[in-house]
C-alpha cells in the first residue's frame, strides 16, 4: 500500500511539470511568431560577408551598425553630408535598413492592372499613319514625381522577375510589373538636375533590372542579388522619352500634303552624347553569295549622301579580292571569327548568324544601325540615329525584325549576350529570335524603314509606299537574276516575292555604281543554268503570269562568270 500511495503522490507532479513545458513552448512561439524575423543578406566583399538578421517589426534596425553596402554608397556619395534616398517598390524592412545611408523616402504608386498583358505594350501591328485612328499604349501609372523632388542621391528598388518557367524555358522575361518598377526607377533618376553630380541605383533581385533601359556600362558593382548602377543621365533621359512600348511610334509623323515624313525635333533636342561616333555596319560570313548585296548596300548609302561611316565584318570565307571592291565600294572592312548558331540545324541558312553579335564589339562608335545586305537605301535614314538602342521594325507577334535596327556597341553587352546564347531560346534558329529574348523591350521604327518585298494576299504586286525608306529583298535576290524581271516569278512558291516594280529599283542602284563594282555582280554559269531550268518548268506549268515568255536581253546572260 506505501508503494501505491507513493505512486499517487508523484502521478499529479509529473502531469503539472508537463504541462508547465507546454504551456512555455507555446509561450516562446507565440512570441517568437510576433517578431517574424526576416533575414537579408548583402554581399559586396567576398572576404567580409555582411549578414544581417533582421526584424520586420518591432526590433530596429539602427540598432545594428552600418553594412559594407551602405559604407560603399557613402565612400562613392563622399563628400555629400546629406544623401536623399527614394524607395520604390520596397519593403518596411528596407525603409528601416537605408536609415543609415541618409534620408529616405518611399516612392508610392499605383500597381499595373493585372489584367493588362505584354502583348498590350508590344504589338503586332500598330496604325502608324493613323489612317483609323492614333495608336495608344495602354496606361502604366507613375508615381506624382513633383512630390519626390529632383534631388535624389540614391534610388533602391527591389526588382520583378516576372514568369520563372518562362526563363527555364530559355525565353525572355515579358512581366509588366517589372517594367513598371523598371520605368518608375528611371524616370525617377531622369528627372535629376545633378547633371554634374552622379545619380546611385540599387536593384534588389536575382535577375537584375532591364538591360533595356539600364546598360551594363553604367553597372558599378554586382554581388549575389544586388546590383549598383550609376546611369549615364542623358541616356536615361531619352529612354524615358520613348512610348512605354512598340504600342506606338517612338517619333512623331508630319503629313506634308500625300506624303508622309518624320519630325525628329524632339528626339534630336535630347541626343545624349556630345558629337557622336555612328556607322552603318552589315556583316557577310560563310559564303561569298552575298558581296554583291553588300556593295548595292553600299552604294545606295552613298547615294542617299549619307555623312555616316560605314563598316562592313567579313569572316575568312571572304576572299581578298572580294575585300577589295567592298573596300572600293566604301566599307571599311574588319576581320571577325564568326559564331555558331547554337540552336540552328545544321547546315541550315542560319547556322552562322550569331556572327551578327560581334557588331556590339565595335565599341569605337557609340551607335550603329545594322542593314542586312539584301536591303538597299532609298532615302537618307542618318536621322535615326537619334534613336536609343534597341530600335527596329516590327515582325510577328511581339517581336522585332533584326534585318534593319540601331543598337549601342558595348563590351559587355557583347560578353552577356555570348553568355545567353546557349541557355536563350531562339525561335527561328537565328540571331533574330535570339535578339528578340534578350532585347523583349524595344522602340518601334516605322514599318517604311524596312519595308518587306513581300505581296499581300490576291495584291498583284507588293504595295511600296511612295515614302519608303529602304527595301528589304526577299527571296531570291536581284543580283541572282536577269535584270528583265524578279525572277521569283517562275516560282510559284516564290511568288509572294515577286515584283518587277520593286525589282528594277535595285538596278537602279546597280546602274550608278562603277563599272569595276558591276562586275562583281556577275551572274554565273550555275545560276544561269538554274533559271533556265525554273523558266522550262514555268512554261510546262503555264504559270499566269507568263514571265517565263520574255525574251532575256541581260547582257550578264551572255558574259556569265564561273
Amino acid at each position: 500500500m506505501a508503494a501505491y500511495r507513493k505512486e499517487i503522490i508523484v502521478g499529479p507532479k509529473i502531469k503539472f511539470f508537463t504541462i508547465s513545458c507546454l504551456f512555455l513552448l507555446l509561450s516562446l512561439v507565440i512570441l517568437l511568431s510576433t517578431f517574424r524575423l526576416k533575414t537579408l543578406v548583402f554581399v559586396l566583399d567576398s572576404r567580409n560577408i555582411d549578414v544581417l538578421a533582421l526584424p520586420h517589426e518591432g526590433l530596429h534596425v539602427k540598432q545594428f551598425p552600418p553594412s559594407p553596402l551602405i559604407s560603399f554608397l557613402k565612400n562613392e556619395l563622399s563628400g555629400n553630408e546629406n544623401i536623399k534616398v527614394g524607395l520604390v517598390n520596397t519593403e518596411k524592412i528596407d525603409d528601416e535598413y537605408w536609415y543609415f545611408l541618409g534620408e529616405t523616402v518611399a516612392v508610392g504608386f499605383d500597381r499595373v492592372s493585372n489584367k493588362i498583358q505584354w502583348k498590350d505594350f508590344m504589338r503586332e501591328w500598330i496604325d502608324e499613319e493613323h489612317k483609323y485612328r492614333k495608336p495608344k499604349c495602354p496606361e502604366i501609372p507613375m508615381p506624382e514625381f513633383e512630390k519626390y523632388g529632383d534631388d535624389l542621391d540614391v534610388v533602391i528598388s527591389r526588382v520583378p522577375c516576372g514568369n520563372e518557367t518562362d526563363a527555364a524555358r530559355g525565353n525572355g522575361i515579358r512581366d509588366v510589373l517589372r517594367l513598371q518598377v523598371n520605368l518608375v526607377v528611371a524616370n525617377l533618376v531622369a528627372r535629376s538636375r545633378r547633371n554634374d553630380k552622379p545619380v546611385y541605383v540599387v536593384f534588389i533581385g536575382s535577375c537584375g533590372p532591364m538591360i533595356e533601359i539600364f546598360r551594363c556600362d553604367d553597372l558599378v558593382k554586382h554581388e549575389g542579388d544586388i546590383w549598383i548602377y550609376k546611369p549615364d543621365l542623358r541616356r536615361l533621359q531619352q529612354k524615358v522619352q520613348m512610348p512605354v512600348g512598340s504600342c506606338e511610334l517612338a517619333t512623331p509623323f508630319l503629313k506634308q500634303g500625300g506624303s508622309i515624313d518624320y519630325d525628329f525635333t524632339k528626339l534630336g533636342k535630347s541626343i545624349p552624347i556630345d558629337n557622336p561616333r555612328e556607322a552603318y555596319v552589315t556583316v557577310l560570313h560563310s559564303s561569298e553569295s552575298y558581296v554583291c548585296g553588300a556593295i548595292s548596300l553600299a552604294q545606295s548609302i552613298i547615294q542617299t549622301n549619307s555623312t555616316k561611316d560605314m563598316v562592313i565584318l567579313v569572316d575568312e570565307s571572304i576572299t581578298l579580292k572580294s575585300r577589295q571592291e567592298l573596300e572600293f565600294a566604301g566599307w571599311k572592312i574588319k576581320l571577325i571569327d564568326r559564331i555558331h548558331s547554337p540552336h540552328a540545324r545544321k547546315n541550315a541558312y542560319n547556322e552562322w548568324n550569331y556572327s551578327k553579335l560581334r557588331i556590339w564589339q565595335l565599341a569605337e562608335y557609340d551607335k550603329l544601325i545594322f542593314i542586312d545586305s539584301d536591303l538597299i537605301l532609298l532615302r537618307n535614314i542618318d536621322d535615326f540615329f537619334a534613336y536609343p538602342q534597341l530600335s527596329a521594325v516590327g515582325n510577328d507577334r511581339v517581336r522585332f525584325n533584326s534585318g534593319i535596327m540601331l543598337i549601342e556597341p558595348s563590351k559587355c553587352m557583347f560578353e552577356s549576350l555570348m553568355e545567353k546564347r546557349y541557355t536563350v531560346f531562339s525561335y527561328n534558329g537565328g540571331d533574330q529570335g535570339f535578339l528578340n529574348e534578350v532585347f523583349t523591350w524595344w522602340h518601334r521604327w516605322p514599318k517604311r524603314l524596312n519595308h518587306l518585298k513581300l505581296r499581300p494576299r490576291n495584291a498583284s504586286a507588293p504595295e511600296i509606299p511612295e515614302s519608303r525608306y529602304a527595301v528589304h529583298f526577299l527571296g531570291f535576290k536581284p543580283w541572282t537574276c536577269y535584270r528583265d524581271y524578279d525572277c521569283n516569278w517562275l516560282r510559284k512558291d516564290h511568288n509572294s516575292f515577286a515584283s518587277d516594280m520593286v525589282h528594277r529599283m535595285w538596278w537602279q542602284v546597280y546602274d550608278l555604281m562603277p563599272e569595276r563594282l558591276q562586275k562583281v555582280c556577275g551572274l554565273t554559269k550555275v545560276k544561269d543554268q538554274k533559271i533556265q531550268q525554273w523558266r522550262r518548268m514555268a512554261e510546262n506549268a503555264k504559270l499566269p503570269d507568263e514571265h517565263w515568255k520574255i525574251s532575256i536581253t541581260d547582257p550578264r546572260h551572255i558574259n556569265l562568270v564561273d
